[in-house]
């Protein structure tokens, strides 16, 4: 393989894509578990049974891609991820216990059999589904912030400055409050889908989500502006590049159309321009970051493992892919279609 189809950037386009795939399934979890803590008015009630329903059996099927792109950086760029998790192993750290907290509680919840245990364990379930999406924004926002690579690559500094502000520094927060803002219009748009035939909760779910595109304009915004002393690179790149242009059309199209869609009521076209709004955020991160795993300091050519080793995962990653897709295409019919869609035909 040679240009761009090499193979550290196919590897790095596979799991960019899984990561995509993780945001528009499990992000949009994350954020049906922060509208369950907001729910208010006189449905509130309803509304945490929609997101019940909507969340349903199949869940935790969704953190299969955050598996895939932790084994995939493991496997494919070892250094990458011995750097990535050595300098973010508290925010790290915090999301994993977070996503365990918030399956407990969403299993412990559903089964109590006591109002005071039910609401217990919904306020873990809520508060986690806060803390982790905002840890793994800010998680990215300090490796695209090339503050990881600095931290790593400095001689014997301080704990705080080596652990703590690599993460903690407005750009990553600002990251990880725009991941949250993303999540929970994501979950609002999809939840008017799923209220259909219920006009009252999907106007409830509408003028959350308009609330939540609003957040996310302004998150944006913010966190462009902050990019311009703590992520100069990154700034650069989205805004001056030759790609940087059609990224950005794109995506302001896309959040038009989604709001459009949902002040029109046609949610089913807000559903599709939302997935694509938030897959060019996501992906026009990973082209102002390109060609760096961990800038400014691990390219993906100097990152990468040995191509025997990114051949065999690649071959590897046909096979999975073509045993776990239809198993979730075949999970989602049983649990998410309609009851007639399982029934013999007479």
């Amino acid at each position: 393989m040679t240009g761009l189809f090499t193979l550290p950037n196919v590897i790095a386009g596979i799991i960019v894509l899984s990561l995509n795939v993780y945001v528009l399934s499990g992000g949009a979890d994350f954020g049906g578990g922060m509208w369950d803590l907001l729910a208010s008015g006189p449905r509130r009630d309803r509304q945490r049974e929609l997101i019940a329903h909507a969340i349903g059996p199949i869940w935790e099927a969704n953190h299969v891609w955050l598996i895939f792109v932790v084994v995939l950086l493991f496997t494919c760029f070892p250094p990458a991820f011995a750097t990535i998790t050595t300098e973010l192993h508290i925010p790290l750290a915090l999301l994993l216990i977070g996503i365990v907290l918030r399956g407990s509680a969403f299993t412990f919840r559903t089964f109590a059999s006591r109002d005071t245990a039910q609401k217990r364990w919904g306020l873990v379930f809520s508060i986690s589904s806060f803390l982790a999406p905002a840890l793994l924004g800010a998680a990215i926002g300090a490796i695209a912030s090339a503050a990881v690579g600095r931290a790593a690559a400095t001689a014997s500094p301080a704990f705080a400055e080596r652990f703590i502000f690599s993460w903690a520094n407005p750009f990553a927060l600002g990251v990880g409050a725009m991941t949250l803002a993303l999540f929970a219009f994501l979950a609002a748009v999809y939840l008017t889908v799923e209220a259909e035939g219920e006009s009252e909760l999907q106007e409830d779910f509408r003028r959350r989500s308009l609330g939540a595109a609003v957040a996310v304009l302004v998150c944006a915004f913010g966190t462009l502006a902050l990019a311009g002393e703590h992520a100069p690179r990154m700034r650069e790149v989205l805004v001056n590049s030759a790609a940087a242009l059609p990224f950005q059309l794109a995506t302001a199209l896309a959040a038009l159309v989604a709001i459009g869609a949902l002040i029109k009521r046609s949610y089913r076209i807000a559903r599709i321009a939302a997935v694509t709004q938030v897959s060019l955020i996501l992906w026009g991160w990973a082209v102002g970051q390109f060609p760096y795993v961990v800038p400014p300091t691990l390219s993906l050519e100097d990152a990468a493992a040995t191509p025997i080793t990114l051949r065999l995962t690649l071959i590897a990653v046909v096979a999975g892919v073509l045993v776990v897709i239809p198993s979730l295409v075949y999970l989602l019919r049983i649990f998410k279609g309609q009851p007639s869609d399982c029934l013999p035909a007479e």
